[in-house]
């Protein structure tokens, strides 16, 4: 008997194909890559070292991400998204070719008054309607200018945006964002405002930079698996079989005894759990793939386990392989099932949960 305990299996090909997939959509366009949150729960490390030759710079979140890939070797710039946090942040970025964005007046301060070894890449951020980062449009003419004079800073600023509807495809919101963006950059410098859903739904917002996240790793921004129907996912989560049981008609399973049989049937029972990362509150029926074959997530999950009904007709044993989503089971389908982001359920996954790369 052999056993595979919860496993991302995690595909260098697959992420590689997407990669030259995404570069195709935006020939004209460089690429940073967006590697937050441990590459979107794949392995930064393993993410980085596979692309770095194929794209222009990376994407993280803090400083303490970008160190870590620096950790690993990795040469290409890195951007701070979220900018920095801290004032003492300064000399280590200068230091590690790391860029950040800057999107409030505190920022700016910190450069104005830090001594800096060398000069920083700036991206100056733009809230051009997310109203989560960036200046406002009556605020860019003067902090534009004050970066400008900034000796700490790269004569060489580029410009950021975010869109915060761009996966709606009938909402005349993006082309209302795009065309602000376009407005209070003007031609000074290089602009980033496409991150996934702008690369697949919003040609025009390409630019000189696109910043490709989820659909890097194969996965639709916005559940619609045809809008990633030339990506291939990254990430397969498996598992095993650790035990098939018989029940019979009208016997609850699992904690509460929230579902209970309406025949006689065989019950698989699944080395994940939330403990794992799989949610405790996936709904009943939520597909999980055996053999080929598609069965039902029954009763309540627990910490290290779940049940699913195999069917009394079903052969399945002790060790089969069971996909929870990836290759051939589309994790846009669970996040459809649960109402659960495919985003949550990627970066949600434990340490407990082995790492296998393939290919």
């Amino acid at each position: 008997m052999h056993v595979t305990p919860a496993t991302a299996r995690i595909s260098s090909q697959a992420l590689k194909h997407n990669i030259q997939t995404i570069k195709r959509k935006a020939p004209n366009s460089k690429v940073i890559a967006v590697v937050k949150a441990n590459a979107y729960g794949h392995g930064v490390e393993f993410v980085s070292s596979v692309i770095e030759n194929d794209v222009d710079c990376f994407g993280v979140a803090r400083l303490e991400e970008a160190l870590r890939l620096r950790s690993n070797g990795i040469t290409k710039p890195i951007v701070l998204l979220e900018g920095f946090f801290d004032d003492k942040a300064l000399a280590i970025m200068a230091v590690n070719n790391i860029q950040t964005v800057v999107h409030n007046q505190e920022q700016l301060q910190a450069l104005q008054q830090a001594n800096l070894p060398n000069k920083l890449k700036i991206w100056f951020k733009i809230d051009t309607g997310m109203h989560r980062l960036g200046f406002n449009f009556d605020e860019v003419e003067k902090f534009y200018y004050a970066l400008t004079q900034c000796p700490n800073v790269d004569a060489n600023i580029g410009f950021m945006s975010h869109f915060s509807r761009a996966d709606e495809l009938n909402c005349d919101y993006t082309r209302l964002q795009l065309q602000r963006f376009l407005d209070a950059v003007a031609g000074r410098g290089e602009r980033s405002i496409a991150a996934s859903g702008g690369i697949l739904f919003w040609q025009d917002s390409h630019l000189e930079w696109i910043r490709p996240g989820i659909i890097m790793y194969g996965i639709s921004p916005n559940n619609d698996v045809c809008s990633t129907k030339d990506l291939k996912p990254v990430m397969t989560l498996i598992s095993s079989l650790i035990a098939v049981r018989n029940l019979k008609k009208d016997e609850p399973v699992g904690y509460g005894g929230t579902w209970i049989s309406e025949q006689n049937t065989k019950i698989g029972i699944v080395a994940i759990g939330y403990g794992d990362g799989y949610p405790r509150d996936m709904p009943q029926g939520t597909p999980v793939l055996i053999n080929g074959r598609r069965v039902p997530v029954v009763g309540r999950v627990s910490m290290d386990m779940l049940a699913v009904d195999l069917g009394f007709e079903s052969d399945d044993k002790v060790g089969d392989e069971v996909i929870l989503w990836g290759e051939n089971l589309p994790i846009e389908e669970i996040a459809e099932k649960s109402g659960i982001l495919t985003y949550e359920l990627i970066t949600k996954l434990t340490p407990r949960v082995l790492t296998e790369y393939v290919d």
